[in-house]
């Protein structure tokens, strides 16, 4: 039996970097506890309304935050914040699949639009990696905005 799971990641700044995942992924924040989703809301506007409420000091309100798959099938990507940056090569990193079912020039063209519409929201572009049938279809490797490493593929 298969078990399910939420990718953590460490963060500086939980709250940005989960905005970027957020958009990457194609992902949402989820509402706070208690609090109905409203349709064209800010799930994010209404953590900082509900952390006031529940009386968590502001120094403390970026020290976490998720986003979730809309469609419930994606594991929960979870952001705790620490004190420490990034030192060395992340040891597990994400591929985000940008170009499914796509070969060749048309994937490659496909990935290359994904990385663009990345870094124009704070990623780095790292190196690409031509296919080399047939064990690699080709992909890209990016950096997010605090340095963590993960392939578009």
């Amino acid at each position: 039996m298969s078990r399910s799971f939420q990718v953590t990641f460490d963060a500086h700044d939980p709250r940005a970097l989960s905005i970027f995942w957020c958009e990457a992924l194609g992902y949402t924040h989820p509402w706070p506890p208690g609090v109905d989703p409203v349709p064209g809301g800010d799930p994010l506007a209404a953590w900082d309304v509900f952390l006031a409420r529940v009386g968590v000091p502001e120094d403390q309100r970026n020290s976490r935050s998720a986003i979730e798959d809309p469609d419930g099938d994606g594991p929960r990507v979870f952001f705790q914040q620490v004190p420490e940056g990034k030192t060395a090569k992340n040891r597990v990193h994400l591929d985000v699949r940008a170009a499914p079912g796509l070969q060749g020039d048309d994937r490659m063209t496909a990935l290359e639009g994904e990385c663009d519409r990345l870094v124009s929201l704070g990623a780095t572009r790292l190196r690409r990696f031509e296919p080399e049938p047939p064990l690699s279809t080709g992909f890209i490797v990016m950096a997010d905005p605090e340095g963590n490493e993960f392939c578009l593929d």
